[in-house]
């Protein structure tokens, strides 16, 4: 895999291994994470809003996926791709599971898949309809290959050609994400529109086009994004997280929890212990 290493663990029941994309795809795809049940244990695991987007190239039995938009039941997935979210999901499965995790940035999204952000925003899609015949074939060649590295490798050929080909966002849209990003949304949108010569209007239809998401939106995810990381970790006390993540206060900080994460900061930090919530990184 041109040199670079595979680092591969056991945790929880799985055989996991995770490898940095090729440099060139790395501005719209975080990393490969493959993943290998050893038993078949039937699981059902929260899924949180991040600013990272994902395809699931799914080499085992399919899962049941809920998403914000599809909150009234399970669908049934293969292999597919979702959108940014602005609410916690849901996913089950029967046990047995393998496959591949392609952790996306919103352009890789725009880029590598080819499809708009705002259609894919708090929705999932089989991959097949999304790229058609290329992801079947994609599908059936990983399953194929021997090795992580070598699978990987193929992710990576496959995808550098896309990258050629891909659309590419507004450089407003850009640097109005990097801002976001950054700053883990505590920049307001007044100031991201002042800083990219365009209106809040536009900029938010623009964005969500792009991104997924409105900016305001996204700010949410960010900061909530934060306060989760940070709860999974060596959490400080509750009025010294809300207040290093941009709530007001002890109060605002449950309240968001509520909303992007379906819980109280207690439930998902119990939760969080157990293995049943996902994130994104």
């Amino acid at each position: 895999m041109d040199g670079r290493s595979v680092a591969s663990e056991d945790r929880w029941g799985w055989r996991l291994a995770t490898a940095p994309p090729h440099p060139a795809l790395r501005p719209f795809l975080r990393s490969y994470d493959g993943y290998w049940e050893h038993g078949a244990t039937p699981s059902r695991v929260r899924t949180l809003p991040s600013r990272t987007a994902v395809l699931i190239i799914n080499l085992g039995p399919p899962m049941y996926l809920e998403v914000p938009g599809e909150r009234s039941r399970g669908v049934r997935h293969g292999s597919f791709a979702t959108g940014l979210h602005s609410g916690p999901g849901l996913y089950a499965h029967p046990g047995g599971q393998r496959g591949v995790q392609l952790n996306l940035t919103p352009f890789g999204v725009l880029t590598l898949l080819g499809v708009p952000p705002g259609e894919l925003a708090d929705s999932a899609a089989c991959l097949t309809d999304l790229l058609g015949s290329p992801a079947a074939a994609l599908v059936a060649r990983l399953g194929e290959t021997p090795g992580w590295a070598a699978r990987f490798a193929l992710l990576d050929r496959f995808l550098l050609d896309r990258l050629e080909r891909g659309p590419v966002p507004d450089p407003e849209v850009a640097r109005a994400w990097e801002l976001l990003a950054r700053s883990g949304g505590r920049v307001p949108v007044a100031d991201l529109a002042a800083e990219v010569g365009w209106s809040r209007r536009h900029l938010a239809c623009r964005f969500r086009a792009q991104v997924g998401l409105t900016p305001k939106v996204t700010a949410r995810v960010l900061r909530f994004e934060r306060a989760a990381g940070l709860l999974a970790g060596e959490p400080p006390g509750w009025a010294e997280l809300a207040l290093s993540c941009g709530y007001c206060d002890q109060a605002h900080l449950n309240r968001e929890f509520r909303a992007l994460a379906g819980c109280t900061p207690t439930g998902l930090l119990a939760e969080w212990r157990e293995g049943r919530v996902t994130m994104s990184q």
